[in-house]
């Protein structure tokens, strides 16, 4: 067993992990609380006002099916903590744009993005802290991390409606490239850089 891998859950790989979940969580539930309000102040009503929600949130799923292939892919190759940066900036960026959009093909674009942004950060995450941590004490990480997640969930339904819409994804988004500042301090999990030592050592025979 390396003897660099972490023990306790409580530590920053999964405390970040932990946080990029509870703003995944955080702007999923604030997506489905403000669809309709947001919808209805572009002058969207009755059937319309639905096929359009509808239409939003298969758009979203279907970036976050993109992200996860898309950010699998780039995280074996180039690292976990390219995916990470990459993915928060992205949904990052995209939830502040989200709180200035006025027409739904806008709406539509970044809502795609946003998905493939939260697909990439929760993924690259949870890989980092199972590859970070023991084989006997990952599963205490992983229950963290979704405990955190669950926690953005709930501070989304606490303060839907209550704050306007555009605000609200403004805020989502600032508290993305908060996390980023968090995600810099986090190094390559050590499993991650033996295989990639043990690739290069291959190349060279």
């Amino acid at each position: 067993m390396n003897n660099n891998l972490h023990k306790s859950p409580f530590n920053l790989a999964v405390i970040v992990a932990g946080l990029g979940f509870f703003v995944d969580a955080f702007d999923l539930f604030l997506f489905n609380i403000y669809r309709v309000p947001s919808l209805k102040e572009m002058g969207f009503s009755g059937t319309q006002l639905s096929h359009q929600g509808e239409f939003l949130l298969a758009i979203q799923m279907a970036g976050m099916m993109v992200g996860g292939i898309l950010t699998g892919i780039i995280g074996d190759k180039k690292g976990r903590k390219t995916v990470l940066f990459g993915s928060i900036l992205l949904y990052s960026l995209s939830n502040i744009a989200n709180a200035f959009v006025d027409d739904t093909t806008c709406y539509a674009i970044i809502r795609f993005l946003a998905g493939v942004g939260l697909a990439g950060e929760l993924g690259a995450g949870i890989t980092i802290v199972s590859e970070s941590m023991t084989i006997k004490n990952r599963g205490y990480g992983t229950i963290l991390v979704a405990t955190l997640g669950a926690l953005g969930a709930v501070t989304a339904g606490l303060i839907g409606n209550i704050i306007p819409w555009r605000i609200a994804f403004f805020i989502a988004g600032c508290m993305g490239l908060l996390l980023l500042l968090l995600r810099m301090k986090i190094s390559e999990p050590i499993m991650f850089q033996e295989q990639q030592q043990l690739a290069n050592q291959k190349r060279f025979i």
